[in-house]
């Protein structure tokens, strides 16, 4: 589901562009003489996902639909069919066809028998094993590390349990590239690709959804984040909410692991807490160092995946993604904007150095509020003279 918002800076995505969403394709549908529609698996960030039968070949595809007429939009969903068709690794699903059809744009890519974490999670509420969350996430790291690590580094930008299927062999593969930026190792370039600008709240970092440019630690945070979530049970508070806490000198949200979940231990807690870190600077460097982290404390092979997919059997019916993910064009193209790290950390320190201003500088207060103010405080803290005054 999308949640389209106005901005006044910039352009924004008019709900009715997405007139597609209410003539979804029906079973049996045929497309280019090849692919035939099974069943519709559910909605993504920027696209139905439908079962298909290749005519051609006689086995089964997954195929994504563009749900928007929006220009930029169909381009950035080509773009996501070209990135997809250029990557191989296990943990990454194969893309074989891009056309478009009736006005209407789709890919065609592997299909993963099995369910998404977002579902298990509703399935079998609670934690998932330590052990099993550890193999999982060496996976995906070797995933980033593949994408983070190419000529042109890919940034995934949208890492959530939705977005990650366990197959019937217990492989985990990670979906949608939806919101995915290309960019060079080296991103001053100023080689870019355009990019859909969007995040999912419970997962995504600071800077990406203050609009501040992304990195590969952004990813980092949103693994973490959804290691957190699998771990404890409980989606992580946002980032927003957490900055917010910072002002008002609350108590970070964001509690340990170890601490709702006393399974996950203090040494798998910090390593969570260090790849959700708010300044992208204090978060692992790379996918490398985060998975040595890892395995510090322990992995797994596959076999033990196999028994918890075995407990969740696929359900035929619709599938709702059920995470909201904003969207929206970006002010200004990757090359223009400063630099990420930089940008997040003097915003983290400027929000504290605003809520220490205006915790001890009572700045709006007139000279007789300011008095009466200081005279509570000081008897707040003197106990006889509340004692007297009780009297």
């Amino acid at each position: 589901m999308l949640l389209f918002f106005k901005d006044p800076t910039m352009p924004f995505f008019d709900q009715n562009q997405f007139t597609e969403t209410k003539s979804l394709l029906t079973p049996d549908t045929i497309l280019q003489s090849r692919y035939r529609i099974l069943r519709h698996l559910g909605n993504g960030g920027m696209g139905a996902v439908y079962e298909a039968v290749d005519l051609r070949l006689g086995h089964t595809v997954a195929l994504k639909q563009t749900l928007t007429s929006d220009e930029e939009l169909w381009k950035q969903f080509e773009r996501e069919a070209r990135l997809m068709a250029r990557l191989n690794h296990p943990v990454l699903p194969c893309v074989s066809d891009y056309f478009t059809e009736g006005n209407r744009a789709f890919f065609v890519m592997q299909f993963i028998e099995g369910n998404d974490l977002a579902r298990i999670l509703e399935q079998q509420p609670g934690p998932l094993p330590r052990n099993l969350v550890v193999a999982w996430a060496d996976q995906l790291l070797d995933a980033l590390i593949y994408l983070h690590s190419r000529d042109r580094q890919i940034i995934h930008r949208d890492i959530k349990p939705h977005n990650l299927k366990i197959s019937s062999e217990g492989r985990i593969v990670l979906l949608d590239f939806g919101l995915a930026k290309s960019q060079p190792k080296n991103s001053n370039d100023g080689d870019s690709c355009p990019s859909v600008v969007g995040y999912t709240p419970r997962y995504a970092p600071l800077e990406q959804i203050q609009d501040l440019g992304t990195s590969p630690r952004s990813d980092i945070y949103a693994l973490g984040a959804t290691l957190y979530h699998l771990l404890t049970g409980i989606k992580p508070p946002d980032a927003l909410s957490r900055a917010a806490a910072l002002i008002s000198e609350k108590p970070n949200p964001l509690k340990p692991a170890n601490e709702i979940n006393s399974a996950v231990g203090l040494e798998l807690a910090a390593i969570l807490s260090k790849a959700m870190a708010q300044n992208p600077d204090e978060r692992y460097a790379s996918a490398v160092e985060f998975r040595e982290a890892l395995r510090r404390v322990g992995r797994v092979d596959g076999r033990g995946i196999e028994y918890l997919v075995c407990k969740t059997p696929v359900d035929s019916s619709f599938v709702e993604t059920g995470e909201t993910t904003v969207v929206r064009r970006a002010p200004m193209s990757a090359a223009r904007r400063p630099g990420t790290h930089a940008i997040t950390a003097l915003f983290i320190i400027l929000i504290t150095a605003f809520g220490v201003f205006c915790r001890y500088y009572p700045w709006k207060l007139p000279p007789i509020a300011v008095q009466e103010s200081a005279r509570q405080n000081s008897a707040a803290a003197n106990p006889k003279w509340q004692m007297k005054n009780a009297k």
